[in-house]
């Protein structure tokens, strides 16, 4: 493969979520989130595993930070955890958890990285969700408030903050199928949820932007939506369909300034949608200065009057729609494995909602790795490279056909708790010794130290 630059300034980094490296989960006032409630619940997150402990980030963030700086990182994504800061998701401010981000943030700017804010990444505080969470009005408007706060005390040193991480998850795995947290499976609950999501982004942005934010924007996992038969009508209409409910209910609300008609249509099918008030598209369409794109697999459909549909995850879709299986090679979570899918898919935001700049906020692979946490016996982790090198050319491609996308931070710095699958998927770039805690950075981490010292491949 030949070598290539990518352009002068070019942002390179890493990213990471407060409930999968944090642990400290009762430290400081912290308050119970629904991951916490929710991986208590047998059944619900593989061999009961927990977000207690993690990657003890908490208490460990000097020294991941020194290792950040080790590996070349020019910028960390990190969300901050909602029930640390108000730990019943409303009222008093919690000063002792405010003083971890600021501590942190403190670290990574004294060794020359970027701090790039994520508010919400999935760890609703349970009491908000006591009360409907996030098919309740007013969990958006705490958000806001959460916002201002977090916003007060390090809005001084941070200048990039994105609202919410992949709100497709909260919404539809969260309150559609039930496969994360708070695990409701109600498809018009999941309608709602997307809605008040959106309302939150809209309310923090304003919040932000009162406060003198420099740089406001989300975090998407868009999907490169992709029909099994480029010739078939019936699979060019589940491709319309899909593309509805995963791309556009955000993406044209956010940057258009309404939901589409067919998505509208396609809602009220389910539920009258009367939790859209008056002026709420309005806030929601404030401008942003950054769109986060977050890429893993592409999702290839077809039309199928006996189509299982997508479950939850896709409400309406069920007797119209098959999915199709991955095809090899796949990822350790069984995920298809196709750069050109990222390529595409930039390619059709840039087109389609031209105005805002793109930065992909997470890409990487879980892959079994090979080798121990023992410094003389290196973790080789080819296939993780792979995938990196691949999608990083595909992400080259995009830029070389006029995207205007200004860098790109892996998932993820550390292998850590990946949700409703534990600890047995590692998506790191290093190592974790669950037990001592050790770090070791894998061979892809020193391959991609050399990517950013050249600022290529």
């Amino acid at each position: 493969m030949s070598g290539i630059r990518f352009p002068e300034n070019f942002l390179w980094g890493a990213a990471t979520a407060a409930y999968q490296i944090e642990g400290a989960a009762r430290d400081d006032g912290r308050g119970e989130s629904i991951w916490d409630t929710f991986s208590r619940t047998p059944g619900k997150v593989y061999a009961g595993h927990t977000g207690d402990v993690a990657c003890d980030h908490y208490h460990r963030y000097a020294d991941d930070v020194a290792m950040m700086a080790d590996l070349g990182l020019q910028a960390y994504r990190f969300s901050v955890s909602w029930p640390r800061i108000q730990p019943d998701g409303s009222g008093p401010v919690n000063p002792r958890g405010l003083d971890f981000y600021d501590r942190l943030t403190d670290a990574l700017l004294g060794r020359g990285i970027d701090p790039i804010v994520t508010l919400y990444h999935w760890d609703l505080p349970q009491t908000l969700q006591d009360r409907g969470g996030w098919t309740a009005r007013e969990t958006a408007e705490h958000f806001a408030t959460y916002t201002a706060a977090v916003y007060a005390r390090l809005g001084d040193r941070i200048d990039t903050w994105t609202t919410l991480n992949e709100p497709w998850c909260s919404a539809y795995l969260g309150y559609g199928n039930g496969v994360h947290a708070p695990g409701v499976q109600d498809p018009g609950a999941a309608f709602s949820a997307v809605h008040h999501l959106l309302l939150a982004h809209g309310l923090a942005t304003q919040a932000l932007r009162a406060g003198g934010a420099g740089r406001v924007g989300i975090t998407l996992n868009p999907a490169d939506v992709r029909p099994a038969d480029a010739d078939s009508a019936a699979d060019a209409e589940a491709v319309r369909l899909v593309d509805g409910l995963h791309n556009r209910i955000f993406l044209d609300p956010l940057l258009v300034g309404g939901y589409p008609d067919d998505v509208r249509e396609h809602v009220a099918r389910i539920i009258e949608p009367v939790f859209v008030a008056d002026g709420d598209e309005k806030i929601i369409a404030a401008p942003i200065d950054l769109l986060g794109i977050n890429y893993y697999a592409p999702t290839y459909v077809a039309g199928r009057p006996d189509g299982a549909g997508g479950g939850g995850a896709y409400p309406g879709t069920a007797g119209s729609v098959e999915f199709l299986p991955p095809v090899g090679p796949l990822t350790d979570m069984g995920w298809m494995i196709e750069p050109a899918g990222l390529t595409r898919l930039l390619e059709r935001i840039a087109t389609d909602y031209p105005s805002v700049p793109l930065l992909i906020t997470e890409n990487g692979a879980a892959f079994p790795d090979k080798g121990t946490s023992d410094v003389t016996s290196p973790i080789l982790d080819a296939d993780r490279i792979a995938y990196l090198d691949g999608h990083l050319r595909a992400v080259h491609e995009a830029i070389a056909r006029g995207v205007d996308l200004r860098g790109y931070l892996v998932w993820s710095l550390l292998d850590n708790f990946e949700w409703a699958e534990g600890y047995r998927k590692r998506f790191g770039i290093v190592h974790v010794d669950y037990l001592t805690q050790r770090r070791t950075p894998k061979s892809s981490a020193r391959w991609y130290q050399e990517v950013i010292s050249r600022n290529g491949l």
